[in-house]
């Protein structure tokens, strides 16, 4: 698997695995999907956006950059999308890896996870496993498709 700088060429693939995690509503806080046109301008204006490409395949991505301005700049949030058809082969982990070291190469000193709903134990354990730190509960603090609301755990990795 390689991990690289997105092109492009990879937009179609990009949104649509990005879309699919929306559509799936229990990680992004975004309940709309992207069009091609507004994904290319979106990935675009991210500090850093990879794709890991398996078998000349798009099979995920990240996107990487700052969670605030000003005083807080020097801390980066992330977003990570794997294709429900790639899941389970550590392609999460290894972007969450690769997303860790651009950060710190871009001049980060901590990644943020604002809004890790805490029923996604998949994403909480590969976190943990990987060093970050639970920051507390904040209760109900995303809303299901459903209208239900679960709650969120933010988390912080200090690079």
């Amino acid at each position: 698997m390689i991990i690289r700088k997105i092109v492009d060429n990879d937009i179609t693939a990009a949104v649509a695995i990005w879309n699919e995690i929306v559509r799936e509503g229990n990680a992004f806080p975004q309940d709309w999907e992207l069009s091609e046109e507004e994904a290319s301008g979106f990935f675009s204006s991210q500090s850093f956006t990879a794709v890991a490409c398996e078998d000349d395949k798009i099979a995920g991505l990240y996107i990487l950059h700052p969670n605030n301005v000003g005083r807080c700049s020097h801390i980066a949030n992330a977003s990570y999308a794997v294709s429900s058809l790639f899941r389970g082969k550590g392609i999460g982990r290894k972007l969450v890896e690769h997303s860790l070291e651009t950060a710190a190469a871009l001049g980060f000193r901590i990644l943020q996870f604002n809004a890790v709903v805490a029923t996604n134990t998949a994403a909480r354990k590969l976190y943990e496993s990987l060093g970050f730190m639970p920051l507390g509960t904040i209760p109900g603090g995303f809303r299901m498709d459903d209208g239900h609301y679960e709650d969120i755990v933010p988390y912080i990795h200090v690079l």
